[in-house]
């Protein structure tokens, strides 16, 4: 009946952070009834975990609060590199005196999860949080640790943890984010790089992606795919990055820039990695330029589709007015078929490529010049402008037909104006139903 009452008189809650069973009890009934409580096996080591696990939370908040620097680094498989690297970063943090919680997040195979682990144990004073998930992925990675960064730290660090990077270089990092930038990311190629450093198809691979990113947005970031990059947790806040692969690098780049972020580069050192790499040059490489294809719609839309409706429209204005003659072939009404077809295509990019910056205006944020244009050009002058593309597509075929009824029904000669017809229907339909989604589109959302 005792112990029925000293268990009814316990409060018991989950704890939504640690995931373990907690109480709360009443001192003064614990101090008399304290010898019936350890009689009851069960209960004491309800008391004795409940205690330990105040202590550890207690411990943990209190590292959390005087963490200024919140340093990431995403692992699998490096067994044979992690100990260096956290040793490195221990001895930084040390030298500096940088308040700083680590965390690891951790998708490995191999013992790197055991050897964190033990680093954590030897090492009480670090801040040391080891995530271990079975997400595959180098964005994955980073979502999953974004989870567990404390509230109270104010700018993140991140970096590969295989050898290749100097983490000497956080307090430089860390410099100007408390200068007032909000990204700061390293540039391995402003120092030299030794030849086994970087293999060439992974250099050239840069080198061109990164060029496409500086046509793309307009930036000056010279390495886009460096690992070594920080930034501040307000900044973090802004981007709401997604993806889970390799792209994931750019991601953040491209939505830093979106963003107006204020973006600083810095030289630093690249080693050669301990350990097997795990980058795929060619199908990480496409991910990338997926990436940044999809979030420029200009040079995925608009600059293939003005190009082909361009030579679309020169070239069935040719074919329609003369008989060319090309490497001593004279081209008649066939390859005014294919004009046609560049002309409906790119037209239909063009398009394309307004209905993705539509988007982006209203639902990304995204400043453009075509909010101006928009104020002018109306779905009411789309409509008629559409209208009359038809019209006189559909007085061409009506031209065409009373012809056809005067010869009694007999064969015409009308092939060219029966294509250029065509087009100009086809065009006149796709701007009518176009400008009713780009308003849809256009509805801003509140």
């Amino acid at each position: 009946m005792l112990i029925y009452q000293l268990e009814t008189d316990l409060l018991f809650l989950i704890s939504s952070q640690f995931h373990l069973k907690a109480f709360l009890y009443k001192k003064t009934f614990f101090d008399d009834k304290i010898e019936y409580i350890k009689k009851d096996t069960k209960i004491y080591k309800l008391y004795k975990t409940n205690n330990l696990m105040k202590k550890d939370v207690n411990n943990e908040t209190k590292k959390s609060k005087n963490s200024e620097l919140t340093i990431i680094l995403p692992c699998r498989n490096e067994q044979e590199a992690l100990p260096f690297c956290l040793n490195q970063i221990k001895n930084i943090l040390d030298k500096h005196k940088i308040n700083a919680e680590i965390i690891i997040s951790d998708f490995s195979t191999d013992n790197s999860y055991k050897i964190a682990k033990e680093f954590a144990t030897e090492n009480p004073e670090l801040n040391l949080k080891i995530i271990k998930h079975n997400k595959d992925g180098y964005g994955n990675a980073y979502l999953e640790a974004f989870k567990h960064i404390s509230n109270f730290s104010n700018y993140i660090f991140m970096a590969d943890c295989d050898g290749s990077y100097d983490f000497n270089e956080i307090p430089n990092f860390l410099k100007e984010l408390k200068q007032g930038n909000d990204f700061v990311i390293g540039d391995r190629f402003s120092r030299k790089l030794e030849p086994e450093v970087m293999p060439l198809t992974n250099k050239t691979g840069n080198f061109l992606l990164s060029g496409l990113l500086r046509l793309f947005y307009k930036t000056k970031i010279k390495d886009c795919h460096c690992g070594m990059r920080a930034l501040t947790n307000q900044s973090l806040k802004k981007l709401n990055l997604q993806t889970t692969g390799m792209e994931f690098a750019s991601e953040m780049i491209i939505k830093a820039l979106k963003n107006n972020l204020k973006i600083k580069q810095l030289p630093i050192s690249y080693k050669k990695r301990i350990g097997r790499s795990k980058l795929k040059a060619f199908s990480d490489g496409w991910r990338h330029l997926r990436f940044m294809l999809l979030y420029s719609p200009l040079f995925l839309f608009f600059v293939p589709g003005f190009f082909l409706f361009l030579l679309g429209i020169l070239s069935l204005l040719w074919f329609y007015f003369t008989n060319p003659k090309i490497f001593g072939i004279t081209f008649y009404t066939h390859p005014m078929f294919l004009s046609s077809l560049l002309v409906i295509i790119g037209y239909q990019l063009i398009i394309f490529s307004l209905f993705a910056k539509t988007y982006a205006i209203t639902h990304l944020q995204e400043k453009s010049y075509l909010e101006k244009f928009y104020k002018y050009i109306t779905i009411e002058k789309a409509i008629i402008f559409g209208f009359f593309l038809s019209l006189i597509g559909l007085i061409v075929f009506i031209t065409i037909f009373i012809k056809w009824l005067s010869s009694g029904f007999g064969s015409l000669n009308e092939t060219k104006a029966s294509i250029l017809a065509l087009t100009l229907i086809v065009l006149g339909i796709q701007t009518i139903f176009s400008s009713f989604m780009l308003s849809i589109l256009g509805i801003k959302e509140r």
